[in-house]
């Protein structure tokens, strides 16, 4: 399926696409780029399912690993609009025994800090082996089936902040916290309140914490030349550190915890419905102010440590602000994140583009070549 309206656009982005294929660096994905309102590029290519023959389609369903973040913020952000949190409200008003130890005083965890990652929590993928998240069995969200809030919440005390809150910036379990303290605040569900306020008023119908078709779910794939079919655990390198643990059968475990930081299943046309909702003014979903403030930076100069020199962070992704530092290929003020299965995306308001990249291989669709040549090619002024 392509869709050009940009002979240079769909030229550069199918051979990107096509040497990705060739080289057995992706097994399949999906690339979607709107302008201005309007799908300018679209294609579906390579496999869902190897052994199976069964080709990637468009309403190809994927685990959504860290897209979920920006959804689960947008119903963050609803509920602070209508008073039910407040971002600087400490998250004990909701969760009492969750003061994660630190030697010294710290302040109270916040909403805003959750949201931002200066909370002063990690990711067990982010410590080495002996790190305590991994001691300790602290979940990222994607492994150990059948883990509960209840059982994973104590962990993440016990492990203790790796600083004050607020202090720095770390990439962690934050927004999985915050998925806890949501359903106490408004009496219901994670899963209920991301459908109400965000997958349902944009007609998300594929979008969620279940998998609505098993048949349509992508089979998900490790890096390898070629790549290699994840099983009931598998663990992907990660720059050095403990590696990344995944569990794809947590997706059709109604035990887990609702992972409010990488649980959520979905399409890519549904994941760009979002990014242009955001983009436009909230579609609807949050007001035009929290929209900005989504795209926008909320951390100071703290250093953005995933990203590097020239980032900050808004709320549910990397905010672009300096490029001669960067080095980045985007643009100034470009918002933009990924998911560990496979996936980027990004949104630059000044040319009103909006792009999602799903793959089902992990983590050449995030952070691999896949993923910055289809950026090089949207990116390119040509």
């Amino acid at each position: 399926m392509t869709q050009p309206s940009d002979a240079g656009l769909a030229g550069r982005l199918d051979a990107a696409i096509d040497r990705a294929l060739a080289d057995q660096r992706i097994v399949g994905g999906i690339v979607l780029v709107a302008e201005d309102g309007e799908t300018v590029y679209a294609r579906a290519a390579g496999l869902a399912d190897r052994t199976a023959g069964r080709a990637m389609t468009p309403d190809t369903i994927f685990r959504m690993a860290s897209l979920t973040k920006p959804i689960v913020t947008a119903a963050a952000l609803g509920l602070v609009e209508d008073g039910v949190i407040g971002l600087d409200d400490p998250v004990t008003r909701w969760l009492p025994g969750f003061q994660p130890r630190y030697e010294g005083k710290a302040p109270p965890i916040t909403v805003r800090q959750l949201l931002t990652h200066t909370a002063g929590l990690s990711y067990g993928f982010m410590q080495p082996d002996d790190g305590p998240y991994l001691r300790l069995k602290v979940s990222d969200g994607m492994d150990q089936p059948g883990l509960t809030f209840g059982e994973e919440l104590p962990r993440v005390v016990e492990a203790g902040l790796f600083y004050p809150p607020g202090a720095a910036w770390l990439y962690s379990v934050s927004m999985d916290v915050l998925g806890a303290a949501i359903e106490q605040a408004a009496a219901k569900s994670l899963p209920q309140v991301v459908a109400e306020r965000v997958t349902r008023p944009l007609g998300m119908a594929d979008t969620g914490f279940t998998v609505t078709d098993p048949a349509r779910l992508a089979v998900p794939y490790a890096d390898g030349s070629p790549p290699v079919e994840m099983g009931e655990a598998c663990t992907v390198p990660f720059f050095g550190l403990s590696g990344i643990r995944f569990a794809p059968g947590r997706a059709f475990d109604p035990r887990s915890f609702p992972c409010g930081g990488a649980g959520m299943v979905g399409t890519a046309p549904e994941f760009l419905s979002f990014l242009e909702a955001i983009r436009t003014g909230g579609g609807g979903v949050v007001g035009a102010d929290s929209a900005r403030q989504m795209m926008s930076n909320q951390t100071g100069d703290l250093a953005i440590v995933t990203n590097g020199p020239g980032w900050g962070f808004g709320f549910g992704g990397a905010v672009h602000l300096d490029p001669a530092l960067s080095a980045s290929v985007h643009s100034k003020g470009v918002w933009l994140w990924g998911g560990v299965y496979g996936h980027s995306w990004f949104v630059d308001p000044a040319r009103k583009l909006s792009v999602v990249i799903m793959t089902n291989t992990a983590i050449e669709g995030m952070t691999g070549t896949f993923a910055t040549d289809i950026a090089a090619a949207v990116q390119t002024k040509a």
